[in-house]
């Protein structure tokens, strides 16, 4: 089963991108969601296997490396942090697929669309399972190759070229680091098998490297290159600007796939981690001042699937974050609850945005609930989950995290805990901003659109509303499992916690008022956004005004890319054109175009002397003679 679930993705890839062309898009789509429903029964099944009674194991595949003396096979791992992923990425990709159908159904070439889809799934798969570094980093550079084809899908736009580039590169920045990580895991523990590395971590606790500890530098060189899959501060800069690519690619990007990937991280990567206290707190501070940046510029935005994707960014800087206070099975029941949610809201704005002819611009809408009532139910709920109102998935996971935060008795844990407080609250903020703008008051798309909004199509709603069931119930149902009185016998060594890590039995200990007030904060970000944009909607507009300095600076987004370009673009462009115009095109290419011209004219003197007329040539004659006679007797 487990197999299964990772190479019918690669199935429905390789039918779809080889031969899509013969078979037909129709037959291109529909193979690729057969393949995706498949994987998604096994990736299930295997889930229940594991939480019901499995041990951890390895399943072989083939020997991979054997080079001096690594050597590596390529096996699948197979425990309970491997099979919580592969059920999550397999059954939300399954439904993004199905959705795909009807959403691109007016696309013009379907099979290489569902090919990068399915790609980009068994890319994530393969890093999840891996046994060993080499293995998730084959995983971790393929979910950057699919996210660039994918995000630059309509590579007939410059925006979408743009934005796959810089999605590329900013990886590329963070998987330096990783592979530098990589390389000191290697140098210290002479393998990079998680075995190996994991059942000797107490041997090298006192290792050092360039007069730091071995263990502190390697965690926080994983850290930094987790940064730029997880898009955390710095490095998030690719991340809004995905949001190019086809609505559904948005969804498998920041619901199931890339994103998730430096908090799996790592979670796997605990062993190392709970060794690292200083890294851990870099992460704690890291991850809590990105949900609180990402929060605050989500506020402002207009468009659509740029607020959604902000509130990606947020969540994901709360799963960092719970992991730096020690809460790793916390960080991972939040990136599983996150998943159905986020997933629900990118698709249900894909309705939208299917519904008003393309139109992603929140101040252009308005006015269709009654329209589109389905998909206006389905948002409700996503929203609801996102906000963390009792009793849906948000609020079990995102409730822990703050506990979990408060109950780390740290500065970096006091420091996180109010940054996600105010982040709680800015989040049911925009999450109403959101859904009133796009649903309620007087329509402000023209009239045209109005007469053309109508609600999506079964293919569309079905995946909806098994996310939106999901974005229920997934909190109460795996709450126990994950981090409540089953999670020991459930995650079975999975995820490693050192003896002095306490965090999950002392963040059910906290002050009664401590899970209350995420759900205060909730509410009041819900009751702000009802005022400002139902009862006074000039509000906005005056507040914006009035402080017009903060405004812009939300508006654009912390300046960060500003910043990074007159720092790093702006810089690298102007040396790029002094080697180019000068060293290129003047000097390389100077001397062989110069060598050439002075050929060329030598020539075009030589030919003036061709005259065709003898008393020139006798006259040239008379003067080769005297120079030569002249120079024989000089020379005596």
């Amino acid at each position: 089963m487990f197999v299964g679930a990772i190479f019918f993705p690669l199935l429905g890839a390789s039918i779809s991108g080889f031969l899509g062309r013969w078979i037909g898009p129709k037959a291109a789509q529909w193979s690729t969601v057969v393949c995706m429903v498949l994987a998604a029964i096994c990736g299930v099944l295997a889930f229940g296997q594991v939480a019901l009674s499995g041990q951890p194991t390895t399943v072989p595949i083939v020997t991979w490396m054997d080079v001096g003396g690594l050597e590596m096979s390529w096996a699948l791992r197979y425990d309970t942090l491997s099979v919580v992923m592969v059920a999550m990425v397999t059954f939300i990709s399954t439904l993004i697929h199905l959705y795909s159908v009807g959403y691109m159904a007016h696309d013009e070439t379907p099979a290489r669309f569902f090919a990068y889809l399915s790609l980009f799934t068994f890319m994530m798969l393969m890093l999840v399972t891996a046994d060993n570094l080499a293995q998730l980093f084959f995983g971790w550079e393929g979910v950057g190759l699919a996210s660039y084809l994918l995000i630059g899908y309509w590579y007939d736009r410059e925006s979408a070229n743009r934005a796959a580039i810089k999605a590329f590169v900013v990886n590329r920045v963070g998987d330096v680091f990783f592979v530098l990580g990589v390389a000191l895991i290697f140098l210290v523990f002479g393998s990079i098998e998680f075995d190996v590395i994991f059942a000797t971590v107490p041997q090298h606790l006192d290792d050092r490297f360039a007069g730091v500890p071995a263990l502190e530098l390697i965690c926080v060189l994983l850290f930094l290159g987790a940064c730029g899959k997880s898009a955390q501060l710095g490095l998030h800069t690719w991340l809004p600007d995905a949001m190019e690519g086809p609505t559904p690619v948005s969804a498998l990007i920041h619901a199931a796939t890339m994103v998730t990937a430096g908090v799996f991280l790592v979670a796997r990567m605990s062993p190392l981690m709970e060794y690292a206290p200083t890294a851990l707190a870099i992460i704690t501070v890291v991850g809590a001042s990105t949900a609180l940046f990402a929060a605050t510029v989500g506020c402002v935005q207009n468009d659509i699937k740029r607020v959604i994707a902000y509130s990606t960014c947020s969540q994901l800087g709360y799963m960092f974050f719970a992991a730096g206070v020690g809460a790793y099975k916390v960080a991972i029941f939040h990136l599983f609850t996150h998943a159905f949610f986020k997933a629900l809201l990118f698709l249900g704005a894909g309705s939208v945005i299917h519904a008003m002819s393309d139109e992603q611009d929140m101040r252009r809408m308005g006015g269709i609930w009654t329209k589109i009532p389905v998909t206006y139910a389905v948002m409700w709920i996503g929203n609801l989950a996102l906000a963390g109102i009792p009793f849906f998935a948000g609020y079990y996971s995102k409730d822990a995290i703050l506990e979990a935060a408060f109950a780390s008795h740290s500065g970096v844990g006091a420091y996180a805990f109010a940054c996600g407080m105010i982040a709680a609250f800015l989040t049911a903020f925009y999450s109403w901003r959101l859904l009133i703008m796009t649903f309620h008051g007087a329509p402000r798309a023209d009239h045209h659109t109005m007469e053309h909004v109508h609600e999506s199509p079964p293919v569309m709603l079905i995946p909806l509303l098994l996310l939106a069931a999901g974005a229920v119930l997934t909190g109460y149902v795996f709450a126990p499992m994950f981090i409540g009185e089953h999670e020991a016998g459930f995650w079975r060594g999975a995820i490693h916690t050192a003896e002095h890590n306490h965090i999950l039995h002392a963040m059910h200990e906290v002050p009664a008022w401590v899970p209350l007030a995420p759900t205060v904060m909730g509410v009041a970000g819900i009751a702000l956004a009802y005022v400002f944009y139902m009862l006074a909607p000039g509000i906005p507009g005056w507040l914006a005004t009035r402080f017009r300095g903060i405004y812009l600076f939300l508006l654009n987004k912390w300046y960060f890319d500003e910043l990074y370009d007159a720092i790093f673009v702006s810089p690298a462009q102007r040396l790029a054109a002094v080697f180019w115009k000068t060293g290129d095109a003047r000097i390389i290419d100077g001397m062989p175009n110069g060598a050439a011209a002075l050929a060329v004219g030598v020539a075009r003197g030589a030919v003036r002397i061709q005259t065709g007329r003898v008393a020139n040539y006798a006259f040239a004659m008379i003067i080769g003679l005297v120079l030569f006679v002249s120079l024989f007797l000089i020379g005596r």
